[in-house]
């Protein structure tokens, strides 16, 4: 039941980005609205992360399964993309690339704000 009640809270977080996306004509997808409503919400606190914590990371650990439709969908439309593969190749490779770096330099530095806040914190000593 835990987990019905944590995937309906996702799922609620996901119709309101679909709201989200029809009253403001954006050009993002409705997905990352709410995505953005998610990370809105565990930011201030009005969601915890232990509402939601076990079925996101299930969500996360099957989330490969969801590209194999996508992925079908390219071979069938191949003869659509066989002239343009090599420019389409390039552009994945490298967009690629560019989202590990900028990921990896974002998650350092979030480690390294985290690592000097936990340093300039004073410990405690039990009396």
């Amino acid at each position: 039941m835990k987990y019905l009640h944590q995937f309906g809270i996702i799922l609620f977080l996901s119709f309101l980005g679909e709201i989200l996306h029809r009253i403001i004509p954006l050009p993002v997808p409705a997905s990352v609205c709410g995505l953005l409503l998610m990370l809105l919400a565990l930011c201030t606190g009005i969601l915890k992360l232990n509402q939601v914590r076990e079925t996101a990371g299930f969500l996360i650990e099957i989330m490969p399964v969801m590209f194999i439709p996508a992925a079908v969908g390219l071979l069938d439309a191949w003869p659509s993309l066989r002239p343009v593969w090599i420019p389409i190749l390039l552009i994945t490779v490298i967009t690629t690339i560019l989202v590990m770096a900028v990921t990896g330099q974002v998650t350092q530095y979030m480690i390294r704000k985290e690592t000097k806040r936990k340093r300039s914190i004073p410990e405690r000593r039990p009396k």
